[in-house]
């Protein structure tokens, strides 16, 4: 079905304020902290994400191969909301390991909403939408959805890091 919203979305209620998670989550070298999937290596460059237009490179590795993603945040709503459309970073990656699509937005996009719960409280929602992405692209069983090593396993976990972080 053409146009159909597809997206997960995890939450959880992490006793500290939107301002100090909305920090960690505008800060790509902080996502190795808090990365609940394993994949994540570290970042190609420092700084944190200030507006719409930035992007930033994330070392990955899945499956036996390191590559790199390059984000480009397409939402930014400072203490509010943030989200990014990952491209392939090196031609492992890019689709038909053709050159020119490295850079390219692969047709999902991640991010969380960030939504203050009095002073001291924030739920927080990491939402991974594919919305874009074609039926033929995905698994027909379901299992990165809710199978062991899952997206959502992998959200819940990096929301209980970040839990951790935020906490200690």
């Amino acid at each position: 079905m053409a146009n159909q919203v597809k997206k997960l979305e995890v939450s959880r209620r992490i006793e500290t304020s939107a301002n100090f998670v909305f920090e960690i989550l505008a800060n790509p070298g902080r996502h190795i902290d808090f990365d609940g999937s394993g994949m994540l290596r570290g970042t190609v460059h420092e700084g944190s994400i200030s507006k719409v237009g930035d992007s930033f490179m994330m070392k990955m590795h899945r499956l036996g191969d390191d590559y790199l993603m390059i984000n480009h945040v397409v939402e930014f709503d400072q203490d509010n909301r943030i989200f990014w459309e990952p491209a392939p970073g090196d031609i492992s990656r890019a689709e038909g390991k053709d050159p020119s699509k490295i850079g390219v937005p692969a047709g999902y996009r991640w991010g969380y909403l960030v939504k203050p719960e009095g002073a001291n409280a924030t739920v927080v929602t990491e939402i991974f939408d594919y919305s874009a992405l074609s039926d033929d692209l995905l698994r027909d069983d379901g299992s990165w959805i809710n199978g062991k090593n899952s997206l959502i396993e992998s959200m819940a976990a990096s929301l209980a890091k970040l839990e951790q972080i935020c906490i200690n």
